[in-house]
């Protein structure tokens, strides 16, 4: 069965940072460019970082120069480093492919950024 599960998130204040993982079952993730997502109730999706498997990595602006986004092939891992969090990173973050056809989407994790 195809799954990916994300994990990592939590409550931190501004300025703090979290590490977030994507792990793999049933298929092996380095065949594919993988990106981070989040999303907000009634917002839509927004891709927030990729990694091609060749280790070339993109961001989105408004992460730019805060989020690292890094892949353990060994491990069938992607990972999504983020720093100096702000208020408005809050959302629900979801790993895929970098483009479509997507695999399920998992259920994703909260990262909440209040003090």
């Amino acid at each position: 069965q195809l799954q990916l599960v994300e994990s990592g998130g939590g409550l931190v204040q501004p300025g703090g940072s979290l590490r977030l993982s994507c792990a793999a079952s049933g298929f092996t993730l380095d065949y594919y460019a993988i990106g981070w997502y989040r999303q907000a109730p009634g917002k839509q999706r927004e891709l927030v970082a990729t990694i091609t498997n060749g280790g070339n990595t993109n961001y989105a602006d408004s992460v730019k120069g805060r989020f690292t986004i890094s892949r353990d092939n060994a491990k069938n891992m992607v990972y999504l480093q983020m720093n100096s969090l702000k208020p408005e990173d809050t959302d629900v973050y979801y790993c895929n492919k970098a483009r479509g056809p997507y695999f399920t989407w998992g259920q994703g994790t909260q990262v909440t950024v209040s003090s």
